[in-house]
């Protein structure tokens, strides 16, 4: 018997209400800034999709060499009786994970789309009619209630998504998928790694331009959902390695000057010629640094594993004792 819930933590406008204030915050902020989550419309979704094709793009392929090669030892490490995932999308890289075990009782993805949500689960029970699935609609960087599950629970967050998040933000997150935790429960953590500056930028600058696309887009949600008449042509697409924060910097810099009129906002934002608009930091890690992150937050690292090419690994951290 197949089993699907799904529980809605989030308002049916909680997304408008969210993109109105970080655009007003973002555009009127010294220097500009938008966060990266309002690339991911149906367009923008299909891009980055695109984007994790590309020969220069190689987290998505690092990142599934290492679940298909560490999947069965993930598994038995972790003996995970419920799988929780954050930011689930469309579960195609969980599926590795589920198949490797076949105890597991419950599989909880969160995310803040529906139709993800329901088509990841109608996917994974047509596979998996044993599997009970309880679906979170929400924001996993906001405190989080999981159903009751049986454990030990193993929270996954793939895709290297942590270094989106600037370092305090990195804090307080791993501090709230503590406080979820039990003793004995696991973290699996994507991070990309640390490596030669130039095969950094051209994952985040391909030669095809899908990257400059994704990056424009943010500019197109804001037109249709708020009433914006940005011109994406007046906008140029700059990736750039930042040695002292170990991050790439995703930028929109205007070509010439230029004056914005956000409607829905009654804003009117005025560029000059160069000033840029920062849309993505994209933090890289070195094993220590994790370790050090993690521990602070009351999670052990017990686990790091890495593609062959090391360019990218997945940590598994255990919370030992009570939290705080």
């Amino acid at each position: 018997m197949t089993s699907f819930q799904l529980t809605r933590t989030l308002d049916e406008d909680a997304a408008e209400t969210a993109l109105r204030a970080d655009v007003l915050h973002g555009l009127t902020h010294t220097p500009k800034v938008l966060p990266p989550k309002w690339f991911y419309d149906a367009r923008g979704s299909e891009l980055f999709e695109e984007i994790t094709r590309l020969p220069e793009y190689y987290p998505t392929r690092a990142e599934r060499e290492i679940l298909l090669e560490r999947a069965r030892e993930i598994a038995a490490v972790s003996g995970a009786r419920t799988l929780v995932e954050l930011g689930s999308g469309s579960s195609e890289k969980t599926r590795h994970l589920i198949e490797a075990m076949p105890a597991l009782d419950t599989y909880v993805p969160v995310d803040v789309s529906e139709s993800a949500l329901r088509g990841a689960a109608t996917a994974l029970l047509a596979d998996h009619p044993g599997l009970r699935v309880h679906a979170l609609l929400a924001d996993f960087t906001r405190a989080l209630q999981l159903p009751d599950s049986p454990g030990p629970r193993l929270v996954v967050f793939l895709g290297g998504t942590i270094g989106n998040l600037l370092p305090p933000e990195r804090a307080v997150f791993l501090a709230a998928v503590r406080s979820m935790l039990s003793p004995g429960d696991a973290l699996l953590m994507g991070t990309d790694l640390v490596k030669d500056e130039a095969v950094l930028v051209t994952a985040y600058d391909d030669a095809r331009g899908v990257t400059a696309e994704f990056n424009k887009n943010v500019l197109a949600v804001i037109n249709r959902e708020l009433d914006a008449d940005f011109h994406t042509a007046d906008f140029e697409h700059v990736a750039v390695w930042n040695r002292e924060q170990e991050w790439i910097e995703m930028r929109l810099r205007a070509r010439s000057e230029v004056t914005v009129k956000v409607r829905a906002l009654d804003l009117v934002v005025p560029f000059a010629e160069g000033e840029e608009i920062l849309t993505e930091v994209s933090a890289k890690f070195r094993q220590e640094g994790v370790r050090k992150e993690l521990a602070a937050a009351g999670l052990e690292l017990t686990r790091w594993w890495t593609d062959t090419a090391g360019r990218f690994a997945l940590s598994l951290s255990v919370a030992e004792g009570p939290v705080g």
